[in-house]
């Protein structure tokens, strides 16, 4: 046997001592695996790192979870590392992953922001930009426009605030108002007015105040400070008879919206028909969500919306102040995370995957506001912010206000969505379906179904321009226990064409069930709609 060199010895030392490091680095993590995987064949947690082994180039032990392997496996694909140090490869696949990922995340968080913002539009286009003009849906609000889950059964009254251009504003809303809200540039609550507002359906003076506004408040008025410039009033007038003149008039003889500093001589309102015209008040799916992102962060204060979302839209290119200009590389990837961003705010509707979004137990019928918090707070904040509760309630809906939300025993309005059949298929515009409302819907006002479509998420439109059924407004036939079944289908079922919603082949459907004036037995659960059912 060859004698070893004295001068080499040092050298082979090293070495053994750094392959009998591997090797009890490998063996302890080979028992650790064998061991979790014997005990905890399902556990998703990684097992406990050990820090009793020195790897080599190291003096001291260095814990395993910090270090980089030099190959990694993701989804998208493998990502290389030089001790520690991505490649230029690994970098770019990163940056392009992250580009995507903000775009969707963008999408998702901002929807609220961007909605509110095309209803802006819409308005604007049919020349309503001044506080004292308002649309209004005097023969109620038909299929025509596209109009986020709108409904066939009350007098919409709607109007924008600019509270940068005009200071603080005056509303002044006559007795007997239904649920009338203002709401901030982010789909913020700001107050409610009228029955559930604090004149509780007296009539009353409500002042609006800008952001940054530090001036005398005046008395004689319910005053609010909004945290945007932009504000939008939507209210609501009940039907009289089960029709809306009543509620058109009182808007056209008593609503008034002026500056406070006009209050001597407040310009007179306009009323514009928003009925039987095509008009579009809907966010954009696809990369021009962005651009009506913009104007909004170029308007409001830099306080209107938190640090975090902020800088997550910076990293797109959005800044306030700043011109967005996407060059072709951060273009394709704002267009691909849109995409998925919008898959994403489907996906919490129409296949949800948290359960706490079904009404009542082994049930379809969903819930408006998941977690019953206006504000979407988990546990009053201590568990944050139910992220996608909220891109969920506003990809499909508008108006946020705690009425909605809070129990208000014959006041305000409740809701319950459906979009499946009794066994689970999603509903077809091409068969036909019953659904039974027991006897005693617990509605003080009325109650009402409207069907939407599920890819504008407004009314459906059909031969019918109103796909609805409301109870004060339609002659409907009940059964004898006081239970009534309504009708969806293409063609109405022989004899039952007073309880008939129209669907269209080719396309599917949502329907909304609405109580206005919602009663006990709404919040106890002891009355409940029935399944929908598919006929042969």
């Amino acid at each position: 046997m060859k004698a070893i060199n004295v001068q080499s010895a040092p050298l082979l030392s090293s070495l053994i001592s750094a392959l009998l490091c591997v090797w009890s680095v490998q063996a302890q993590t080979q028992t650790q695996t064998q061991t979790h995987s014997q005990t905890q064949p399902q556990a998703t947690s990684p097992a406990k790192p050990s820090d009793s082994t020195i790897p080599a180039h190291y003096n001291t032990p260095i814990p395993a979870e910090i270090m980089t392997p030099d190959k990694v496996e993701t989804r998208l694909g493998v990502l290389s590392f030089q001790d520690g140090v991505p490649d230029p490869q690994t970098s770019q696949k990163v940056y392009d992953f992250l580009d995507i990922s903000r775009a969707a995340e963008v999408f998702l968080q901002a929807i609220p922001m961007a909605s509110l913002e095309a209803l802006r539009i819409g308005h604007a286009k049919l020349g309503i930009s001044q506080s004292h003009q308002v649309l209004l849906f005097d023969k109620l609000m038909d299929s025509d426009p596209l109009f986020l889950t709108g409904n066939t059964d009350t007098v919409y009254a709607s109007a924008f605030l600019d509270l940068e251009r005009d200071g603080p504003t005056v509303i002044e809303v006559p007795p007997g108002m239904g649920p009338t809200t203002v709401n901030d540039a982010f789909f913020r609550f700001v107050t409610d007015l009228g029955i559930v507002g604090p004149d509780k359906g007296k009539g009353g003076k409500y002042l609006i105040l800008p952001p940054d506004y530090k001036g005398d408040v005046p008395d004689g008025y319910f005053v609010s400070q909004s945290t945007s410039y932009t504000n939008w009033f939507i209210a609501r007038g009940f039907l009289m008879d089960g029709k809306p003149e009543a509620a058109t008039a009182a808007f056209k003889q008593h609503l008034k919206i002026y500056p406070l500093a006009k209050q001597d001589s407040p310009p007179a309102m306009t009323f514009v028909s928003g009925s039987g015209k095509a008009f579009n008040t809907i966010h954009a799916n696809d990369v021009h969500f962005y651009t009506e992102l913009k104007p909004v962060l170029d308007k409001e204060p830099i306080a209107f919306i938190a640090p975090e979302l902020r800088g997550l839209m910076a990293t797109i290119g959005l800044q306030k102040g700043q011109p967005f200009e996407p060059d072709a590389r951060l273009l394709a990837h704002l267009k691909e995370g849109i995409a998925i961003g919008n898959a994403a705010a489907r996906s919490f509707f129409f296949h949800p995957r948290d359960e706490a979004i079904y009404r009542y137990p082994g049930r379809l019928w969903k819930k408006a506001f998941i977690g019953g918090d206006y504000r979407w707070l988990i546990n009053d904040g201590d568990g944050g912010l139910n992220l996608d509760a909220r891109s969920y309630f506003f990809y499909i809906a508008t108006v946020n206000t705690p009425a909605m939300a809070l129990k208000l025993v014959g006041k305000g309005s409740k809701y319950a969505l459906l979009d499946q059949s009794k066994e689970g298929k999603a509903l077809d515009g091409g068969q036909h379906y019953k659904l039974t409302l027991p006897a005693n819907v617990p509605a003080k006002n009325f109650w009402s179904i409207v069907v939407y479509d599920p890819q504008t998420r407004s009314e459906l439109q059909t031969g019918q321009p109103f796909p609805s059924k409301n109870n004060m407004r339609d002659d409907l036939s009940m059964n004898e226990d006081g239970s009534v079944d309504l009708y969806f289908g293409p063609t109405a079922p022989s004899g039952k064409e007073a309880n008939w919603i129209q669907t269209v082949p080719g396309k599917g459907w949502f329907t909304i069930l609405r109580l206005y004036g919602p009663l006990e037995a709404w919040y106890d659960d002891s009355w409940q709609p029935g399944d929908m059912e598919p006929l042969k």
